[in-house]
């Protein structure tokens, strides 16, 4: 039976190179996209890069509670080996946007919708021999705190702030997850990462999904002494999936001032390691989805 990997937001940026690589490596891989038009372009790109590759695509659009849980029972599988929590949006500039069920539109995606897809997916997951759990944060998120009497950001609403603080619930959340995972007894892994620093113009082309072209590559060169690439940067989360050595709990990042470079393991220090903070993000998280991950 093939090891099948779920990867949300798969069809483009470093979604799609972790999608790539595991395909690569032997995995089944599906993708998980709002857009079917761009999941099948991904795909394409992804077939003419590994000919053999094992892949699909499922519609799946985290911002939307209710159609996780389509997404979830039209799957047709009975069991799960790995699922990355890789999809995110990032707004540049206001105005502050909701999700159908009213959160604001980062912290309702990037967290809530896959807080609760993680829900819907415990069974899939725990039919796996040790399926494993792999949440995408960000380095931003590292010196942020989670305001949980504003955690929709209606009060005073900052993009880059916003953004950096649903990555934060989501390593949280990560985190919490393996402390619960581990006090079940359940041999599935959380694993929590953060890709570093990843620019279009280190990237290698993957038409149609990427297109550098030379000036924009040239540009970018400079940048090549601090960051990487999205390919790169996939390299994170193919290692959380793929390496027996992994363990839950653990946080993932590139080698290089946590910027670029091979994955290592980093110490989880500051508001990562706030236990009471991950224990408030999570119980927020079901009072706002109405699910609970349970892999008892």
């Amino acid at each position: 039976m093939s090891f099948t990997v779920l990867v949300t937001g798969g069809n483009a940026g470093i979604g799609y190179f972790v999608a790539e690589q595991l395909a690569a490596a032997g995995c089944a891989v599906l993708i998980g996209s709002r857009s079917p038009a761009k999941a099948e372009a991904a795909l394409s790109a992804l077939r003419a890069r590994v000919p053999d590759a094992e892949v699909g695509q499922v519609p799946l659009d985290l911002a939307d509670l209710p159609s996780i849980k389509s997404t979830v029972d039209g799957l047709g599988l009975d069991r799960l080996d790995a699922v990355v929590h890789n999809a995110g949006v990032l707004l540049d500039d206001p105005p502050r946007q909701e999700t159908p069920q009213g959160h604001e539109l980062m912290f309702g995606t990037n967290h809530l919708g896959h807080f609760a897809l993680t829900a819907l997916l415990a069974p899939l997951l725990s039919a796996a021999p040790a399926a494993r759990v792999i949440t995408t944060g960000s380095f931003t998120a590292k010196s942020e705190t989670f305001d949980f009497d504003d955690p929709h950001s209606t009060r005073d609403y900052q993009p880059k702030r916003t953004y950096a603080r649903s990555k934060l619930a989501q390593m949280l959340f990560g985190f919490e997850l393996d402390r619960r995972l581990r006090a079940t007894g359940s041999p599935v892994l959380s694993v929590v990462t953060h890709p570093g620093g990843a620019l279009d113009s280190l990237t290698p082309s993957r038409p149609p999904v990427h297109v550098r072209g030379t000036g924009q590559r040239l540009l970018g060169l400079p940048a090549g002494i601090m960051l990487h690439g999205k390919d790169k940067a996939a390299r994170v989360a193919v290692r959380a999936v793929l390496d027996p050595a992994v363990r839950g709990g653990q946080l993932w990042g590139p080698r290089v001032f946590g910027l670029r470079g091979a994955p290592r393991a980093e110490p989880v220090r500051g508001p990562l390691a706030d236990l009471e903070a991950a224990a408030r993000v999570w119980d927020l998280s079901v009072e706002l989805t109405g699910l609970a991950p349970d892999f008892g």
